[in-house]
């Protein structure tokens, strides 16, 4: 393969730290080959969140550190952009950028690496909802338009990047590789001592919650009505809520916060380290959330999911998971709930590569890429030669 081939790995936000971390360790495993460079923008600006993470992990200190911060999308975009180009200008130019899922790190610094002539391989490519009032959606779009080496996580990305004229040989099914963290660090996860800090038995049965979507806590009647479920719920099963920095700002905002603490049958958390989150997903009666991933660690732990959002990037979580899409109103929320806890539960498999090798796959992957890639270059030197 020539010379080592120096690889930034961009991470911002809670979903790209278990992403990265098993593609870090993988490419680490060759150092002859690759060099992984962790570049933190700080999208995550939840200094705690951000650090729990790592930790658990145990992932090294970044390479850099860019701090952007929080933000309105354009400008949080905006410094991501300006920072990492100034990164890779006054620095080693890597070989290759790879970046993760659909935050603004991705397609921020998708487009610095582009517009710099450096290759840019998108990990989780080609999931859609086809909700373009999602960022996350634009994101993702743009990000595969310009990625010369698409990742992905099930079959139906490939579909939907063949469909949308994306050149079949840049596209790779590797698999999902927030499994590969999931089972490599499960037996510590069930060490976690979570139920302890509660005060509650792991017998005890509860429902685990997130919220963090701007279309579900950004406006006060839709977060009011988000609540208003929970408490409703909460009348007939415990109900565990690790809050969201920014779900908790707008609860305070919005004048909420006595409104939500009129339920004594929620226990509300500050962010969960990773090891602790999946203790409790594992061991849930039910998930109620609006995070892609949990829609997918709850499928693979076969847990019951409701999806609080009219739609998901993430169909293969219901068609063969435990996913389940429900209306956002009160009604149905409540009662789909109560069908679960009453024990109407949907059956679900585990899909396909869904298996704790993705980031080996990935390796794989970009050994031929990079080998081609060398032939390619070596061959046109030698023709300039003559």
């Amino acid at each position: 393969m020539g010379k080592i081939k120096n690889i930034h790995l961009i991470v911002g936000a809670r979903p790209n730290f278990m992403k990265m971390a098993p593609l870090y360790k993988e490419l680490s495993l060759y150092e002859d080959k690759y060099a992984p460079l962790l570049i933190h923008t700080g999208q995550h600006y939840d200094e705690k969140m951000s650090q729990l993470f790592f930790n658990d992990l145990a992932m090294p200190k970044p390479s850099a550190y860019l701090n952007v911060g929080s933000g309105t999308q354009g400008k949080q975009t905006a410094r991501i952009i300006e920072r990492y180009e100034d990164l890779i200008l006054t620095g080693d130019k890597p070989d290759l950028v790879i970046v993760a899922g659909d935050v603004n790190s991705t397609i921020a610094c998708a487009l610095v690496a582009k517009k710099l002539q450096i290759p840019v391989a998108h990990l989780e490519a080609g999931l859609r909802s086809y909700d373009e009032q999602m960022p996350e959606e634009i994101n993702r779009v743009l990000t595969d338009r310009i990625s010369d080496i698409l990742l992905t996580p099930s079959l139906d990305a490939n579909e939907n990047l063949i469909k949308e004229g994306i050149n079949p040989e840049k596209i790779h099914f590797v698999g999902n590789i927030m499994i590969d963290s999931l089972i490599r660090h499960q037996k510590k996860a069930e060490l976690s001592d979570i139920f302890d800090k509660l005060t509650m038995s792991q017998d005890e049965s509860y429902a685990l919650v997130t919220l963090h979507r701007p279309s579900n806590v950004d406006e006060c009647d839709g977060l009011k009505m988000l609540l208003t479920s929970l408490i409703e719920i909460g009348k007939h099963i415990k109900i565990i809520f690790p809050m969201h920095p920014r779900t908790k700002k707008n609860i305070q905002n919005f004048g909420l916060s006595n409104y939500v603490n009129s339920s004594k049958n929620i226990i509300f958390t500050e962010p969960l380290g990773y090891f602790d989150f999946l203790k409790l997903e594992m061991n849930a009666k039910l998930i109620l959330t609006d995070s892609g991933g949990v829609q997918e660690e709850s499928t693979y732990f076969r847990v019951p999911c409701l999806t609080l959002r009219e739609n998901t990037e993430r169909p293969i979580t219901i068609s063969e998971g435990t996913n389940q899409l429900v209306d956002l109103n009160v009604t149905s929320i409540v009662n789909k709930s109560l069908e679960i806890t009453e024990g109407k539960v949907k059956q679900g498999k585990i899909p396909k590569h869904w298996d704790g090798k993705t980031a080996e796959r990935v390796v794989m992957v970009l050994d031929k890429w990079f080998e081609e890639r060398d032939k390619a270059t070596d061959s046109t030197e030698s023709t300039e030669k003559l």
